[in-house]
């Protein structure tokens, strides 16, 4: 009965052992089961990581990752205003005169709204700060964390800029 304890209990070290290995995700992430905060199609065909971060934005949200969510829609627009600025050359506009870096997302987001060569919606103009403070508070604040409802409040906001700046990008 001992040996039979002993082999037990190896066999359970085994096994523990080799279990996270086989429920780990792909290296490269997975699709998400919905679509419920950012349609795939919208940005299907445009960049590959605009496509894992749409991925992410969702599986984040069905999964109850509201701070997650939040911070992966913060990313997207930022990668989305400045491939807006790379399609139309003026990229030397956001980017920090000395480094050559990119400005912080405020800026970002001030430059494309006071940007001459198109015209955002009036839509994308009020909700660009909108979706900035959401991702700011689930990446930043402490005290703070993120609900279904805070997302749900911006979903249409974020659909309607992601798309705007997609085509201004000529990325659809």
């Amino acid at each position: 009965m001992l040996a039979s304890a002993r082999e037990a209990l190896l066999l359970a070290k085994q096994l523990q052992a080799e279990a996270p290995k086989t429920f780990l995700p792909p290296s490269d992430g997975t699709k998400p089961e919905t679509q419920q905060v950012l349609p795939h199609a919208l940005v299907k065909g445009t960049r590959g990581y605009i496509e894992r971060v749409c991925f992410q934005v969702n599986g984040a949200y069905e999964q109850g990752w509201f701070d997650a969510c939040a911070v992966m829609m913060r990313r997207l627009v930022e990668t989305l205003i400045i491939e807006t600025f790379e399609h139309h050359k003026i990229d030397h506009k956001i980017k920090n005169p000395g480094t050559g870096d990119f400005l912080m997302l405020r800026d970002l987001i001030d430059k494309a709204l006071q940007e001459p060569t198109w015209n955002l919606g009036r839509n994308t103009k009020q909700a660009l700060p909108r979706l900035k403070t959401l991702g700011d508070q689930s990446a930043h604040s402490r005290r703070y964390n993120a609900h279904r409802e805070d997302i749900d409040r911006v979903i249409q906001d974020f659909r309607g800029a992601c798309q705007e700046l997609i085509y201004l990008a000529n990325l659809k």
